[in-house]
């Protein structure tokens, strides 16, 4: 993983949760951590004291904890950056556009998958219903490379069991 790529990551996922960015300290903070800095060099790095830059990141780590809901300290980060940016699957051509309208930012893999109802006034698209399925078949790779079993992958794409066995 690149540093850019991981501060961009971080930037846009604090923005959409809650509408903050990432200040030049808190950057500093996280690729020193991700460098196994201690906060005493990342101060001198950034010019100021090592305290002031130990409160930042404990206010930054907490923060991470609440948007990511999961406990995040200077020992995980990167382990939970790497997952986080895992689950960030997508599905078009570009693999760093995180505004991308075909992006899935998030997995329910729970039981009860939401349904919609078709809007019967409307006659069917066939081509666009092709390429729904054209970016559900996509996703059955991606999905895979994931751990998630067929039967998971079935339910989270809404397709039948026997479709994604046949899927390559």
């Amino acid at each position: 993983m690149d540093t850019a790529h991981i501060l961009q990551f971080v930037d846009e996922v604090l923005s959409a949760k809650t509408g903050k960015r990432l200040n030049d300290l808190q950057r500093k903070i996280i690729e020193g951590i991700l460098n196994r800095q201690k906060y005493s060099d990342i101060a001198d790095t950034y010019g100021c004291t090592a305290g002031h830059a130990k409160d930042i990141g404990y206010e930054l780590l907490q923060m991470l904890s609440d948007v990511f809901d999961e406990p995040v300290d200077k020992g995980n980060l990167e382990s939970v950056l790497e997952r986080q940016l895992n689950l960030n699957i997508n599905l078009g051509d570009r693999t760093t556009n995180f505004g991308n309208s075909n992006t899935i930012n998030y997995i329910n893999a729970c039981s009860e998958v939401p349904t919609t109802t078709p809007d019967k006034s409307q006659p069917p698209n066939p081509e666009s219903q092709g390429n729904k399925n054209q970016v559900k078949i996509e996703a059955v790779g991606k999905l895979r490379q994931l751990g998630l079993s067929d039967e998971q992958i079935a339910e989270v794409l809404g397709l039948a069991l026997e479709v994604v066995k046949q899927m390559d």
